[in-house]
């Protein structure tokens, strides 16, 4: 069995070319957010990662075996809830109401503009149906936010690292801002719109 101990991030600094030639293994998200795992690659190959604890590994990232061969990883498709906002009786605000929730109960979830993703769990798909969303099995890859303290860091939904100077300063000078949230916009409020929601032709 090869080892692989070294992970570029989405094949940085690595030539085009190197990682189209690299041989591949596709790995659901409960095998990649380990740290340590075997795998086997597209060329047969049985491959032992072990990388520093806490470091999760995302579809993109290039390991690089103890022979100096690459193994590029793909997050393979996976089950999932797609929780998206009844355009009907909602606004895109409700996807942030549920992530807060959700994040309360401190539950993995991908963050995409125009919708959420969290693992199978009927108690949470119930829930998220009663504040008006749209919650739909689907088979996706998933690849959730790694926490802003996360050892192998992919902000803005895990495409890449930055590394790069935005041009700007997101301080004032006085040091970091905390974000704050309007309590009284995140707190769970009735809902009594007054109709019923399985009366209307779609279904949460």
């Amino acid at each position: 069995m090869l080892t692989a101990s070294k992970i570029f991030p989405q094949g940085s600094g690595l030539a085009p070319v190197l990682i189209r030639r690299a041989s591949t293994i596709e790995l659901d998200w409960d095998i990649r957010q380990k740290s340590r795992f075997d795998a086997t690659d597209s060329q047969g190959r049985q491959i032992g990662v072990f990388l520093p604890r806490g470091t999760a590994v995302r579809g993109g990232d290039v390991l690089v075996a103890e022979d100096g061969s690459l193994v590029r990883v793909i997050a393979a498709p996976q089950p999932v809830l797609r929780i998206t906002h009844c355009t009907a009786h909602g606004t895109p605000f409700d996807l942030t109401r549920a992530a807060y929730h959700l994040g309360n109960r401190h539950v993995p979830i991908e963050l995409k503009p125009d919708h959420l993703k969290i693992e199978p769990d009927h108690v949470l798909a119930d829930m998220l149906r009663s504040m008006h969303l749209i919650v739909v099995a689907v088979e996706e890859a998933f690849e959730p936010e790694g926490g802003a303290y996360g050892s192998h860091e992919h902000a803005h939904g895990g495409g890449h690292g930055h590394g790069h100077d935005h041009g700007h300063s997101h301080t004032s000078g006085k040091g970091p801002k905390p974000l704050v949230l309007a309590p009284e916009l995140l707190d769970d409020h009735d809902h009594s719109h007054g109709h019923d929601h399985s009366h209307h032709g779609h279904s949460h």
